[in-house]
């Protein structure tokens, strides 16, 4: 059985940490295919010369895989002058059992000249510059956070109650009252002059909850902890001025995402899922290829008229969080009722989690037709009043009956009685 060939000139790389596998197909007239295969170093030189032994059988169209980082330097270097495709390993699986790196590269020639794979969506160079800065602040979020649990950790076992008596304990008054007993270990003092003014919890009470005793490890370990904390905000600052400055080209795509609701207060959350989704919706031909994309819709998993699952993929694992947050936040919000409308309608048949993730494709379908349009948000269409097909006629005694079961009494009845 002979596939229809939609490439006559490409390139499939297997790409490994030091090697590159590249096979050439070339199909003439005749429809016969003339494979060149090579072997490049991952090295820059290396790559400059699979470049360059590209551009001398005039090959412009390349696929590879997504093999961790090492395909990022490969991409950067020939989308300079090729047209590089990314696919998803599932996509290029070869046969067990006859598996070589020179017949992966060619195996992945050959699906790509017959059109076989699918591509990875790739933003452009910015724009990914801007993902990775951004996926790196979250990292170093994430280690803040595990620290300041450390951090608790210590002031439990020390009995000290500060998380009882201060909304944020790494707070001003929180922070110097901890200073104060780690530079005056075991010393009693009075925290009247460390408390904002601003603090709801009494004196007297903060007084009682500092009453403890911090042992000479647990207050090692606390100022390592704070000392961590301190210096990571100051190299979250330093990466939220770089990554200000890679957004500050897309500022109007940023003015339109953040009509969105939930993304009108930090800017940071709007420029969050402009790196995963890009400016660009053209990547997206329709709102529910974003969707998908994302991972925020049930997967494909249909056999006949068997339904085997409705899951949602594991696609989106940097942007679906994001999308739950802003979920959570709107539904305790009474400024856009179109939300909670349609959680509160989903979640009565098919249970909290389900209906999160339909108001994470609700709020991914208006960022989509906002870029697209290049228009602010309106809840214009979610709102619509439903018009009834038909109505039920009862009589004006069916009626007043039906309001004594729910309870109503009526005042002339009161009156007889």
């Amino acid at each position: 059985m002979a596939f229809k060939i939609f490439r006559k000139n490409c390139c499939g790389l297997d790409v490994h940490k030091t090697w590159i596998y590249a096979c050439i197909g070339i199909t003439d007239s005749n429809g016969r295919t003339e494979y060149h295969q090579s072997r490049f170093s991952s090295f820059t030189n290396g790559l400059r010369d699979l470049a360059k032994w590209l551009d001398k059988y005039a090959c412009k169209e390349v696929c590879m895989e997504s093999t961790g980082k090492y395909w990022i330097p490969v991409f950067n270097i020939l989308e300079q002058s090729c047209m590089v495709t990314l696919a998803h390993p599932k996509y290029t699986k070869p046969q067990k059992g006859n598996k070589t790196d020179r017949k992966d590269a060619k195996w992945i020639c050959d699906l790509f000249m017959c059109d076989m794979i699918k591509p990875s969506f790739i933003p452009p160079p910015d724009i990914r510059q801007l993902r990775d800065l951004m996926r790196f602040r979250m990292k170093l979020t994430y280690q803040v956070t595990g620290m300041k649990n450390r951090a608790l950790n210590c002031l439990t076992v020390s009995n000290l109650k500060l998380d009882d008596v201060f909304s944020d304990v790494f707070g001003k008054s929180s922070r110097s009252i901890i200073q104060q007993i780690l530079d005056h270990p075991g010393e009693t003092f009075d925290v009247a002059p460390f408390v904002d003014k601003r603090c709801k919890h009494p004196i007297e009470e903060i007084q009682a909850a500092v009453d403890g005793a911090v042992s000479r490890e647990q207050a090692a370990k606390l100022k390592i902890c704070l000392d961590f904390i301190d210096e990571q905000q100051k190299r979250i600052k330093e990466i939220e001025a770089e990554i200000f400055r890679l957004a500050e080209p897309y500022s109007y795509a940023l003015e339109l995402i953040r009509t969105t609701p939930g993304l009108n207060k930090d800017p940071l959350t709007a420029i969050r899922i402009l790196s995963e989704i890009g400016a660009d919706m053209s990547a997206f031909p329709t709102s529910k290829h974003l969707v998908s994309w994302a991972g925020c819709c049930p997967r494909n998993d249909k056999s006949a008229k068997n339904i085997k699952g409705t899951r949602i993929s594991r696609a989106g694992s940097y942007l679906k969080p994001i999308l739950v947050q802003i979920a959570n936040a709107l539904l305790k919000s009474n400024d856009h009722p179109e939300f909670r409308e349609r959680y509160r309608r989903i979640k009565a048949r098919r249970g909290h989690k389900k209906a999160i993730v339909a108001i994470c494709r609700m709020l991914l379908t208006s960022i989509w037709n906002i870029l697209s349009k290049l228009e602010p948000y309106t809840a214009k269409g979610y709102l619509a009043d439903k018009v009834k097909e038909h109505s039920v006629v009862i009589t004006k005694a069916q009626g007043l009956e039906l309001l004594r079961k729910r309870g109503y009494i009526f005042k002339e009845e009161l009156a007889d009685a």
